[in-house]
């Protein structure tokens, strides 16, 4: 492999026309860490900014909720639904600009796996279906997943626009970009997959048809925002936050799910791989990886996701053409100068499962920043 100082991360690249320092990005994370009302707080700008400080090319936010329907998902989760939020969001789109990175907010609607919302207590999702599994603690929740009611088209249209909505208040606030999130098992995530929609409308039945929605709202957004300048992306990925086992059909469906995106107007696709590394979910049956067939199949550039921390993997990973940015998450929480520790050769500090805790991860960003300036 090449030496730390000439990690083929550190390489500059363009990412749908916004020019990054390097192909190592901050993965979306929930931290649970806003005001009540959703409205961003100075400890999320500085713990955002210190991995920009840190070397970071591109920081993607934690989901951010779209509507004051059923897209929020806990409590004390961010929004960009009110003129307070973007206000808000506006210092911390600028803090990640000082610190030389780009900075695009990740737009979530969470659906069927809401455990918090301030706006009502019920939830909804594609079909009457209850999640998989288990509320997550570390974000609030506990006990089983209430049974969602289906969707009306009314309610889909809501949300659709929601997320057109939600990335002009976005690029009001100064980001570079927004990312559609449809992945991890949160509403698009629903529609795409096949035991949560069980419905028999357009909506419903084959992949074409199930990635639908998400497709509607990529459209929606590139019409409302339609500037060359502003980047779209889309988050996918097969395994969800309560489900780690499951998968796509297989590569035709990929190559489905992929297209449809690109046609409807995505500059870039991110893979995720919720709870595992890279290589345990990237590998399709015919071979290929699910991200250099994103790749194939579009043009479009990739990122990706899981155990991107290994340098090993990472270097593999973009000398084998599988991805152009590689985005990290628990590796970033425990590294949030990974980029400069990399450049510097410098070892890297192993991850602790405390830090998933939200007071955990501002508290480890802190340290970071005043160890820097010693």
């Amino acid at each position: 492999m090449n030496t730390l100082a000439a990690h083929p991360a550190l390489e500059p690249v363009t990412l749908a026309g916004a020019k990054l320092a390097n192909r190592l990005a901050v993965a979306p994370m929930t931290r649970v860490s806003a005001g009540e009302d959703g409205t961003p707080t100075e400890a999320m700008n500085r713990y955002y900014s210190a991995f920009a400080e840190g070397g970071f090319g591109l920081v993607i936010t934690e989901g951010t909720y779209t509507d004051t329907q059923y897209s929020q998902g806990y409590f004390f989760q961010p929004g960009i639904v009110s003129e307070k939020h973007v206000e808000a969001w506006r210092p911390i789109a600028e803090s990640i600009h000082a610190g030389g990175a780009r900075a695009v907010m990740q737009l979530m609607h969470a659906g069927a796996l809401s455990q918090g919302n301030r706006y009502r207590t019920d939830t909804a999702g594609p079909s009457a279906v209850r999640p998989k599994g288990q509320m997550m603690p570390e974000y609030g929740g506990s006990g089983a997943w209430p049974t969602p009611r289906a969707m009306s088209d009314d309610d889909i249209e809501t949300a659709v626009q929601g997320f057109a909505a939600a990335a002009v208040n976005a690029r009001r606030a100064g980001f570079d970009g927004v990312e559609v999130h449809a992945a991890n098992g949160y509403l698009l995530d629903q529609f795409l997959t096949d035991y949560t929609n069980l419905r028999d409308d357009s909506y419903g039945g084959q992949v074409s048809h199930r990635i639908r929605l998400t497709a509607q709202v990529v459209d929606r957004v590139r019409t409302l925002v339609p500037d060359e300048g502003f980047v779209l992306g889309v988050r996918l990925s097969q395994t969800k936050v309560n489900d780690f086992q499951y998968r796509w059909a297989g590569a035709g469906d990929a190559r489905v799910v992929f297209t449809s995106l690109a046609d409807a107007g995505a500059d870039y696709l991110h893979i995720a791989s919720e709870g595992r590394d890279w290589i345990e979910t990237a590998r399709l049956d015919d071979g290929d990886t699910i991200t250099a067939l994103a790749k194939k199949v579009t043009g479009l550039p990739v990122i990706a996701n899981g155990g991107m921390h290994d340098l090993d993997q990472a270097a593999q990973l973009l000398e084998g053409g599988h991805a152009d940015v590689l985005s990290l998450g628990r590796g970033a929480l425990a590294n949030p100068d990974l980029p400069n520790k990399v450049a510097g050769g410098h070892e890297l500090e192993t991850f602790d499962h405390a830090m998933l805790q939200p007071r955990a991860s501002l508290e480890n960003a802190e340290q970071w920043r005043r160890n820097a300036r010693a």
